[in-house]
């Protein structure tokens, strides 16, 4: 029997009609959320995701706007543009695109963002306070997939759930969400990488298996269980003559193999992976 689709773009399409109701509240009491990002060159990618990250904030009602700098802008003035936005009172949310071109710190624009203007969520503060269960804000797509999880009626509580990537963006905080003792959450966690030893035998365990490790069809049907719930967040190109771009879309997990073992799984695209929103884990450096 073929497993149950779960449509990260439909449960999207759900939380920001609910989104969308909180923000007309805040507007209702004199408060119009603004969110200003920030863009280094014309990375195609970058400005088709942040196309839809304009689009995404004019649904919900959040006024947004784009800074976009030259490639060769030097470090100092983007950073000095950062300082000027956490000034701002009006402002209330600062998004960076990554990645950032080689002459600039990622590390040193990240953390010069106001903690409490840190959407991302990517502010040593931010991720401390993840970890101690105690969030300020919530990164993406971590809690885009607890969210898959728990709207599809597949609550990690109780769950071995196996994370396949080790990143900052997805893994790390993905593990730091599940972990705490909490509602939706209280799951056994385990994180496996680019360095673990015979990685099958970790995600045949998994009740829950999470994928973002940024190398296509990595995961195959002998490397999970029958019933188990996969949600896949990697996307890779790969090539498809048959296509006018000369490329498709594929997961980190073999789907059409996978499909007919397991009991739920997410597709890609359509599913929960940065296709639906910001290639975050790709852009740093992938999952492993």
């Amino acid at each position: 029997m073929a497993a149950t689709i779960l449509s990260g773009k439909e449960i999207s399409a759900g939380v920001r009609g609910e989104l969308k109701a909180r923000v007309e509240v805040l507007k209702q009491q004199g408060v119009t959320p603004v969110l200003i990002m920030v863009r280094v060159g014309e990375d195609p990618a970058s400005v088709s995701y942040m196309r839809q990250k304009e689009k995404t904030a004019a649904e919900v009602g959040v006024e947004s706007e784009t800074v976009v700098f030259p490639e060769d802008t030097p470090e100092a003035t983007l950073l000095a543009k950062i300082d000027e936005l956490n000034r701002d009172p009006a402002v209330h949310g600062i998004l960076v695109q990554l990645p950032l071109p080689r002459h600039i710190d990622p590390r040193k624009v990240i953390e010069a963002i106001d903690p409490k203007k840190d959407v991302d969520c990517f502010h040593p503060v931010n991720v401390g306070k993840l970890l101690l269960g105690q969030p300020y804000l919530l990164p993406c797509t971590p809690h885009g997939v607890q969210q898959i999880l728990l709207r599809s009626g597949y609550s990690p509580e109780g769950k071995h759930v196996v994370i396949c990537g080790r990143s900052n963006i997805n893994g790390k905080p993905l593990f730091a969400i599940l972990i705490q003792k909490q509602a939706g959450a209280n799951a056994t966690v385990t994180v496996c990488h680019s360095r673990t030893p015979d990685l099958a035998h970790f995600t045949r365990q998994a009740d829950i298996l999470v994928v973002a490790i940024g190398r296509p069809r990595a995961i195959t049907a002998d490397m999970v269980r029958e019933g188990a719930v996969v949600i896949d967040v990697g996307v890779n190109r790969i090539p498809d003559p048959s296509k006018r771009s000369g490329f498709r879309l594929v997961g980190d997990t073999d789907f059409d193999a996978l499909v007919e073992k397991v009991e739920a799984i997410t597709p890609v695209p359509g599913g929960g992976g940065p296709d639906d929103g910001d290639h975050a884990d790709v852009e740093h450096g992938g999952g492993g």
